[in-house]
């Protein structure tokens, strides 16, 4: 059967979390070394109120810090799993499973929609987690994406445990292995269809929902407005139409709001940035404050 790809905007690596940082750094770091140029590094995780789970994204915090990771542009996201509004601390029963694996799908359905490459790397966290987002990604994933298994040798791992070690040389025999999975959503549409249409990504983190704020106050009515439509048009395209303007208006307006948002999370003048950080951070937001 023939299927239609399409040219990816860019490439997002998704990783799976517990309480240790080290595990996250050495898939990143491994699939640079594969050559691959990332746009964004989206870490799935359980409850910051776990010590070990608040130290670990204290570490990778840093290690990105400034939008920077090993003196190149590189975004980190902290996704929190969530389950009927609360940030789960564990996955402990069926319910929960199904709510995780709700979030999974609707998290991975909107990466796709805006059109990136996927690199999922089941690398830590529980292993439920794990098998829910791989069972999630056979229904939404295509040929373009990837699912990787983290390989640490046991020395190794003992001796990184905590973050002790967060980059690994290149001879420590750590590596990525991919896992073989059929997209049946992309062989059987009609399987994503008789899944519930996906809901907004994820409530906003406390810290991001700060930053909207900020951001959100020292914008013009009329940027107010660009940045409400672009939050949620599924193409620039989409929004200029929407907002009756040409492309270069609407560029320009873009420019001046991603502007706003570099100086807000602190980042370097050469981090990348596109309308889809504008849909992760503050669509969300905005769907939350009813805006």
């Amino acid at each position: 059967m023939q299927t239609k790809t399409s040219v990816p905007v860019g490439k997002v690596a998704l990783i799976t979390m517990g309480g240790q940082a080290q595990v996250v750094t050495f898939a990143v770091d491994a699939l640079l070394a594969m050559g691959e140029s990332l746009s964004s590094v989206l870490v799935l995780h359980l409850s910051p109120e776990d010590p070990r789970v608040r130290r670990a994204l204290a570490q990778l915090s840093a290690e990105f810090a400034g939008g920077q990771y090993q003196g190149r542009p590189l975004e980190f996201r902290r996704v929190p799993v969530q389950a009927e509004g609360r940030i789960l601390s564990a996955i402990t029963e069926g319910r929960e499973a199904e709510t995780v694996w709700a979030l999974a799908r609707d998290l991975l359905a909107r990466l796709k929609e805006e059109g990136w490459a996927l690199h999922i790397c089941i690398a830590g966290g529980p292993r439920l987690l794990g098998l829910t987002l791989t069972t999630a990604a056979m229904l939404q994933c295509d040929h373009q994406d990837r699912l990787w298994h983290l390989y640490t040798p046991p020395d190794l791992r003992e001796r990184s445990r905590e973050g002790k070690i967060l980059h690994p040389p290149p001879d420590s025999g750590v590596r990525l292995i991919p896992i073989p999975f059929a997209p049946w959503g992309v062989y059987f549409p009609a399987l994503r269809t008789l899944a519930r249409p996906f809901s907004p990504l994820l409530s906003p983190t406390p810290e991001d929902a700060a930053r909207c704020a900020a951001v959100w106050e020292r914008l013009t009515e009329r940027q107010r407005e660009v940045l409400r439509v672009l939050s949620f048009a599924s193409s620039l395209q989409e929004a200029a139409e929407q907002l009756g303007m040409t492309l270069k208006t609407l560029d320009t307006h873009k420019s001046q709001i991603l502007a706003e948002c570099r100086a807000e999370w602190e980042m370097s003048e050469g981090a990348r940035l596109t309308y889809h950080f504008l849909r992760e951070k503050f669509g969300p937001w905005l769907q939350q404050t009813q805006r």
